[in-house]
């Protein structure tokens, strides 16, 4: 393995961790930090996750486990008012290497995009609209919601990605390193309730 890439992903992880960015980003920033120039090739995402596994294990392993319960519990709200919506858990926070700085990531599968934003102005909710790379590469909606957390004294990032209902279809049933890269409502319950110790 590229001694160097494992390098950047290795500080990419940092970033990951305690400031929770996403990986590209952390992966740049990781470059700047380095003294690396921007064309340096990078490692790709998997590896900066396994760095972010052993970070966390070192660092991190008396406050992780309890954090991420807490995340997956305001993951398993958020999946419930939105049911209609056909929600999906992905990232951090489904793979088990989210903290308390790492967003939320809800994949929401409509049968018409402009329904999620309608459903959480009809809730009241306040919301930021964005836009984020899709599961094909292509520019999709976002939507960014700041949920108050009292078990974490913080404000949690929640993050709605809007797909239309045909995208559901055609899912990928494993990622890169052959683990489900999303769950859908009763995924989630059984994780919040039935947590793997």
């Amino acid at each position: 393995m590229d001694e160097l890439k494992e390098q950047i992903a290795a500080v990419a992880a940092r970033m990951v961790v305690e400031e929770g960015l996403e990986a590209g980003p952390a992966k740049r920033r990781a470059l700047k930090e380095m003294g690396l120039s921007a064309h340096t090739a990078l490692p790709n995402n998997a590896l900066v996750e396994e760095q972010v596994a052993l970070y966390i294990a070192e660092f991190c392993s008396d406050t992780q486990p309890a954090e991420l319960q807490v995340l997956r519990r305001i993951a398993l709200q958020w999946m419930e008012r939105l049911a209609a919506f056909r929600p999906h858990l992905t990232g951090p926070v489904w793979h088990a290497t989210a903290t308390r700085m790492s967003d939320i990531t809800l994949q929401l599968f409509c049968d018409d995009p402009k329904s999620a934003e309608i459903g959480l102005i009809d809730m009241g909710v306040r919301y930021e609209p964005h836009t984020v790379m899709g599961l094909q590469g292509e520019p999709v909606d976002a939507l960014y919601v700041q949920v108050r957390c009292v078990e974490l004294q913080a404000y949690v990032g929640l993050r709605l990605v809007v797909y239309d209902f045909d995208d559901l279809r055609g899912l990928p049933r494993s990622d890169a390193l052959g683990r489900r890269p999303r769950g859908d409502l009763a995924a989630v319950r059984q994780l919040v309730h039935d947590p793997i110790p």
